[in-house]
């Protein structure tokens, strides 16, 4: 049984377009490393020609895993997504409650996180602790510098 990931819009975009920006120019720039690589002579003890090479695997790795990806992907429209409890693409305001400080997430899928953008995945310690809290709900997060205790003050979809 295949696993779906969950996407918005603008992930399954950026995938998307990822993908294709591999497939074009990312496989072009690795066939003309190893054609360069080739006629440096002797492929047997070349440098270049196995790093090139080895280039074209992790190129054609991440080509597979991309279409996977896309593939078994469902895209999710916040707007129709009830925002009672937290959910995967909620946004999340938090206290932490020993410190008193709140910052808000946005939970999402495991290619979707970037915790520049406060975008967070769901299988996260943070993201699976606070998975089903209702606003007023403590969460109890274990987490590598121990465990943290944070109340849930809003959430919101979109």
């Amino acid at each position: 049984m295949a696993s779906y990931t969950y996407l918005t819009q603008e992930g399954h975009d950026r995938l998307r377009g990822e993908l294709e920006e591999m497939k074009t120019t990312g496989r072009q720039e690795v066939a003309r490393a190893i054609a360069e690589a080739r006629e440096k002579g002797d492929l047997s003890e070349n440098a270049e020609y196995d790093a090139a090479k080895h280039s074209q695997g992790l190129l054609e790795m991440r080509i597979n895993e991309l279409e996977r990806t896309l593939a078994n992907s469902r895209i999710l429209d916040e707007s129709q997504m009830d925002d009672s409890e937290v959910r995967l693409l909620s946004n999340v305001t938090v206290k932490n409650k020993t410190s008193g400080k709140q910052i808000t997430y946005k939970l999402v899928s495991e290619s979707e996180a970037d915790l520049t953008t406060n975008r967070i995945s769901v299988s996260s310690p943070m993201g699976r602790g606070l998975l089903g809290k209702k606003v007023g709900e403590l969460a109890k997060i274990d987490t590598p510098r121990g465990l943290l205790h944070f109340e849930v003050v809003y959430i919101s979809m979109g």
